[in-house]
This record gives C-alpha cells, structure tokens and sequence, in this order.
C-alpha cells in the first residue's frame, strides 16, 4: 500500500480478539463491509507474539480491503476479559495466559489512529443493539456462554461501565456456597466447558452411546455442534445435562432482570446457535420462575442475530462513537 494517495473516503476497523479466534472487518461509513481478515488466535505465541498477529491481521484486512491506514477513523477491539477502559489495557485474558496487555498503546502506535479497547460480549452487545437483535432497546443484557460465560450491557446507547474496568462479569455470579469443582459460580454449572465435560462422563460411563461412537471422550472435540448431534439422535442424558445448564443460566438471567429491569436479554454464542429452541425455551421458562412477578412481562429474552458479526461491527461502531463524544 506504500505510494498510494490519501484517499477522502473514511473507514473504520471492528476487530474481534476470541479465546481461539481473531477476526478483523475494515467498514466504510455505511458499515458495508470492505474485507476482512479471519485467523487463529494461537494463544501460545504469548502477549508480544499475539499482539504483533493482532496487527498482521488488521494489515492483512486493510490490504484486503485496498484502503490505505491513513484513511483510518479508528480502530475497535474486542478483547477476552476484564478491561481498564481509561488506559484500554486487557487486565486479565485467562483463556490466552494475557495481562496487563497495552493493547490500545501498542495499536495507536502502529496506525496513528484513535482505538477503543472493551469487553468482547460488550462490544458484541452493541453490535447487537445497533444492527441486530435489540435494536434501540433502552437497556439490553447480553449472556453469552462458551468456554466461560460472558455478560455485557449497554445501556441507553452506552456501554455499561465500572468506575474503571469493564464490568458485567455474570459468568463469575456465585450460584451455590462450594459447588462442583472450580466453585458455585455459573461459570463452573452452566457454560459450555462444564457441559461437555459432563456429557464426556455420561459417554464414558455408556449413557450417551451417540456421542461416544462419533465424537468419543476427547474434551476438545466436543463442541456445541456435537451436543446437539448428541440430543438429536437419542442420548436423553445429554439432553438433560443441557436443560439442567440452561435452567441455572435462567435463574442467573432472572437476577439480572430483578437487578437492571432491561428491555431486551440477548442469548448469544455456538450454544444458542446449535440448540436455539431447546436452550431458549429452557432458559425462558426457569427465568420466567425466578423473576420478579413485577417484571415478568417487562423483558424479552431473544437469539442474537449476527452470529460472529456482532462483535466485529459493535467494535467499529463504538469505536467510531467514542471518537464523536470526544469532538464534542
């Protein structure tokens, strides 16, 4: 791209960092999307070894893309774990073995543009609330459960915030005093790391006979798409495993209604994706028990919409966002 002239177009970049996956989109300022960039995350090239591919990816986008970096607006990032939103420093990534990463420092460096660094399951929340499934909702709750579970909000068109960090960890809400192993957190009872690992013991022991002949005892080959393979052919234990999770997700969900009263609860992530109306209703009806009778007609708990886009497109818009509150 050297030698190229400055062009009068203005774009923005919406970069999604996953525990496994990274994925960059360059949009103009209609959010059309110009090209993109999708790669592994290869958590074991470290903090500097993994920023310096956050950057290769952004490159490669914009290349992809034919838009110079000088045309950049800015640049949003969505990263896995709590965050100081003031400095845009990645305090903790537990599933990478990050922390105290300076990712916005080192981005503004790179492309001399502004970069707004947040929560992945925030910025996916926006992405929600702008394009998808909670559009102009007053206030939306979004919970995502994968290999954790991860919560974000936004709120009257802002992305709900602590005094310093990114907050709504709701995957760290402690369900039971001990619990499994790991803590009561609903982290340990319902995301989708504890329901594999349950559904490998039920294989083990014979009582998912699907999922022992096509995807075996392997923790890492058991996906969402093999659990819901699992339920479609027969292994009710499975099945139950799941409905047993999603119940203590509603209950979780219902905390959250009595606590912020939202409009919208976004479910989102593979789970949802896989099983969306055994999970949905599950998590519907146990909600629907723990709440507030008050509050019992006041919410809508919805599917996200736009599957790996929410969090690369809400990244762009709040970065693009951040930039206009601060010109005035």
């Amino acid at each position: 791209m050297a030698g190229k002239k400055k062009s009068n177009k203005k774009y923005w970049v919406g970069f999604d960092l996953g525990g496994t996956k990274m994925l960059a989109h360059v949009y103009d300022g209609s959010y059309q999307n110009k090209g993109l960039d999708r790669r592994k995350t290869k958590g074991d090239l470290g903090q500097k070894g993994g920023m310096e591919r956050v950057i290769d990816s952004i490159e490669t986008a914009l290349k992809n893309a034919d838009v110079n970096p000088r045309c950049l607006e800015s640049i949003g990032i969505g990263v896995p774990g709590p965050v100081d939103l003031d400095k845009g420093i990645l305090v903790n990534a537990p599933n990478l073995g990050w922390k105290n990463v300076e990712v916005q420092k080192d981005l503004e460096k790179k492309f001399a543009c502004p970069v707004a660094v947040a929560n992945d399951v925030d910025v996916g929340v926006y992405g929600e609330y702008k394009f998808g499934a909670a559009k102009k909702a007053r206030c939306v709750i979004g919970v995502f459960p994968g290999t954790g579970i991860g919560g974000g909000c936004v709120y009257e068109g802002k992305i709900f915030r602590g005094n310093q960090l990114s907050c709504m960890e709701v995957g760290h809400v402690q369900m039971l005093q001990g619990g499994p192993a790991g803590g009561g957190s609903l982290e340990a009872l319902a995301s989708r790391l504890a329901i594999c690992s349950a559904a490998t013991v039920a294989a083990y022991r014979g009582r998912a006979p699907f999922l022992m002949n096509n995807f075996g005892t392997d923790l890492s080959e058991i996906r969402s798409g093999a659990l819901a393979a699992s339920v479609e052919n027969g292994d009710t234990e499975v099945e139950h495993i799941i409905r047993k999770a999603a119940r203590w997700l509603g209950l979780a969900v219902a905390n959250v209604i009595n606590v912020m009263s939202p409009d919208i609860v976004i479910l989102g992530g593979g789970l949802v994706e896989a099983m969306p109306e055994l999970y949905l209703a599950e998590v519907k009806k146990s909600t629907n028990q723990f709440v507030m009778p008050t509050y019992r007609n006041t919410y809508k708990i919805k599917a996200a919409a736009l599957g790996d886009n929410a969090a690369v497109l809400g990244a762009a818009a709040w970065a693009r966002k951040c930039c206009e509150q601060e010109d005035t």
